[in-house]
């Protein structure tokens, strides 16, 4: 039997899931279309995928959903807030129903004694908000500071983990998907970085109103990590990896926790015309935020590889499978800095995602050692195509052997000193994934439909179900 020591009294277990990927209601209860509305309609009509009409139909599952979380033993459960739900004009007048929609969702945990962890966005502005600019005006610093005072004023009494931005870095890379921008945007880079500045404003004043609002209150935002290696040890490929972990990583998570810019990655935007606008007081904020931030949020679902970039080549921005049948990856190009490409070390998922759980004790050692702060993991997980049997098992070996293993790997971190609070691995129930539909699958939690059927969303328990129930009742010491 494969044993580990436990994890450290308290330590939250739960999973996670994004509202638009799982709730549905899309325009129910007075709630109006946001962007990943749009955003997936489209990739239906492209690729045939599911959209966010029903996804799994969590909003009118819920607490079906979360006594299946609670017979896990679940001590946490992140999830987000739909902004167009409370507010669908993302200011002005809140949507009452929507409003105690999450109320209900909150009390419901609240009752099974689930920590319930907010991410405040997940990707889906409102689109009357994307119609005034969204990401690519100053303004919505202001709406979004409106938006975090409005739930932390509703929710506050019941919350006490706040996340803001949810992998700010990943929006900036898709930045011309995730926020509908005009062509001349999509086609200026520059762009990204400003929009990218608006972000840690608005991050910043979220921040600020959570310690001013929520009593006890902890705040942090999700970052999606991964470690960047060397393809070989030639000087060349070891400096693109050190410049591609400053400009992935380190450029956000300074700004976050330090309240600073890198310096190395702001001379780089230099170099290739890319620098933002900052006015004054801006640093100054962001600095004010980065003193209300308390724990850092970690995805982690992957390590990279870069290599010294081929001269000529143009910048390009990473591009995932969407076909599920292995390769069909487009790496990363940053002129002058780096160029992604294949480890050939190491294993890789179906939709091309490389494995490799010791990145994990990598990004958890590295973060702790640099910036001393408490982490949570907010999302880890294994999307496959799971087959429902006759008899209604699922049996999904390949994800409990992933989960098993980075759980492994956090704890060696937590052994060499990092401060981890918590496992909520992606994610509770299967839900949409923005790039494959309800194909690719994730969750503890079959939920029983297809791109092309919607069905009832029956939901069925996977053999990971009752393995992560039994990792959970032992605190992380049996891991068999």
């Amino acid at each position: 039997m494969d044993v580990v020591k436990s994890f450290p009294e308290g330590f939250l277990w739960g999973a996670s899931t994004s509202a638009y990927q799982c709730e549905g209601a899309a325009l129910e209860d007075g709630k109006k279309e946001n962007q990943q509305d749009v955003i997936n309609r489209e990739i239906h009509q492209e690729y045939g995928y599911a959209d966010c009409s029903v996804a799994s139909d969590h909003y009118h599952h819920y607490k079906e959903d979360v006594a299946l979380m609670a017979e896990m033993g679940f001590t946490s459960y992140r999830f987000s807030i739909n902004w167009a739900r409370v507010l669908p004009d993302g200011i002005g007048a809140p949507n009452p129903k929507g409003v105690a929609f999450y109320h209900n969702l909150i009390d419901e945990l609240k009752a099974h004694n689930i920590e319930p962890i907010v991410t405040m966005w997940h990707y889906d502005l409102p689109m009357a908000t994307v119609e005034r600019g969204g990401w690519g005006t100053r303004a919505i610093v202001d709406e979004f500071e409106e938006y975090a005072r409005f739930l932390c004023k509703e929710y506050g009494s019941q919350v006490k983990y706040w996340l803001t931005i949810n992998e700010q870095s990943i929006v900036v890379n898709y930045i011309d998907r995730k926020n509908k921008i005009t062509k001349e945007q999509q086609f200026d880079p520059k762009f990204r970085y400003q929009a990218n500045h608006y972000m840690n404003l608005a991050h910043a004043k979220a921040a600020i109103a959570v310690h001013e609002l929520v009593p006890g209150g902890k705040c942090g935002a999700a970052l999606d990590m991964a470690p960047y290696y060397p393809h070989s040890c030639d000087p060349r490929d070891v400096m693109a990896a050190k410049g591609a972990n400053a400009f992935k990583n380190n450029f956000y998570m300074d700004a976050y926790i330090k309240g600073v810019y890198t310096p190395s990655v702001l001379k780089y935007l230099e170099r290739q015309g890319l620098m933002f606008e900052i006015q004054q007081g801006d640093l100054e904020l962001i600095k004010r935020g980065a003193e209300c931030f308390d724990f850092l949020g970690i995805n982690y679902y992957q390590s990279q590889c870069v290599k010294a970039p081929t001269p000529g080549l143009a910048r390009r921005a990473k591009q995932n499978n969407k076909i599920g049948k292995g390769g069909h990856v487009t790496y990363e190009v940053q002129p002058d800095l780096f160029e992604g490409c294949l480890n050939e070390t190491i294993g890789a998922t179906d939709f091309s995602m490389p494995i490799d759980p010791m990145g994990m004790q990598y990004v958890l050692e590295d973060i702790h050692d640099r910036y001393h702060i408490p982490v949570m993991i907010c999302e880890n997980g294994f999307g496959a195509y799971d087959k429902l049997e006759a008899d209604g098992s699922i049996h999904d070996p390949y994800r409990i052997e992933y989960l098993r293993e980075h759980i492994k790997a956090m704890k060696a971190a937590i052994e060499n000193g990092a401060e981890v609070l918590g496992y909520n691995p992606w994610s509770a129930f299967d839900l949409l994934s923005t790039s494959n539909g309800i194909t690719k699958r994730y969750g503890f939690i079959y939920v029983d439909r297809t791109d092309d059927e919607v069905r009832e969303c029956k939901r069925y328990k996977k053999d990971s179900f009752y393995w992560y129930k039994n990792v959970i009742a032992t605190n992380g010491k049996n891991l068999e």
